[in-house]
């Protein structure tokens, strides 16, 4: 996804004005079941966004190379600056993943979501809010401090995650490419290979899965390449 793009989440009311409700997903999913199950998620009266969290049973605790332990909220904010002291969040609660969520844009609106995400964003600009080994999307952050404990939770099969893992490692004899079994992954409602190895790349593990769903080129011009063809079948 373009860098610019990763905002577009911030603006869901002005991209979908006569919505009351909406679903957020990145670009590098695969759905594998009914969306409007994830669509009807209950939202808790005042919560204007369901996110799915890091310390939930499906996604357990990961370290994100160079970025240390990204689940909780001191992964992605820097508790040296009196700023986020202030904020009385405390560092270990556990962060969500905002790349697949459902908003309620009668309470985005009503709460002006959109002002308090620009907000940090300025203030991050000014002050170097977020933390220095962040590793994910800079978009983040705000969304962490604007939701902080008033957000509802989405199943976790909506948003299995952590699938972006060097193929690689299953070539050297390490089980650390495949994070998931087989039978998981397939009954996974929705697919999310967050991070830096993408599927369509040469190093994420389960991209036969994301093959299943992939379109070719008309033109011809563009096409997979695997550099590790054996990295990635179906077991």
């Amino acid at each position: 996804m373009h860098p610019q793009l990763t905002f577009a989440r911030f603006y869901l009311p002005n991209l979908v004005p006569h919505a009351e409700k909406a679903i957020y997903v990145d670009d590098d999913v695969i759905v594998q079941d009914d969306i409007l199950e994830l669509y009807n998620t209950p939202l808790k009266p005042g919560h204007a966004a369901a996110f799915s969290d890091d310390c939930d049973s499906t996604t357990n605790k990961v370290a994100v190379r160079g970025a240390g332990n990204q689940y909780n909220y001191i992964g992605f904010l820097d508790y040296k600056k009196e700023t986020i002291r202030k904020l009385a969040m405390k560092a270990n609660t556990c962060s969500f993943n905002p790349g697949v969520f459902v908003a309620n844009l009668t309470e985005w609106k009503l709460q002006n979501i959109t002002k308090q995400l620009e907000k940090w964003m300025t203030l991050n600009v000014a002050e170097e809010l977020y933390s220095r080994t962040l590793a994910g999307s800079i978009t983040t952050p705000p969304l962490l401090i604007v939701f902080y404990k008033q957000h509802s939770s989405i199943d976790p099969l909506w948003n299995v995650r952590h699938l972006d893992t060097n193929a690689s490692f299953s070539i050297k004899g390490s089980n650390a490419g495949k994070r998931y079994s087989p039978q998981f992954v397939k009954a996974a409602k929705l697919l999310h290979w967050n991070g830096h190895f993408k599927p369509w790349g040469r190093t994420a593990s389960y991209a036969e899965v994301w093959e299943k769903w992939y379109v070719p080129d008309p033109t011809g011009k563009f096409s997979l390449i695997r550099r590790h063809p054996e990295a990635y079948e179906a077991k």
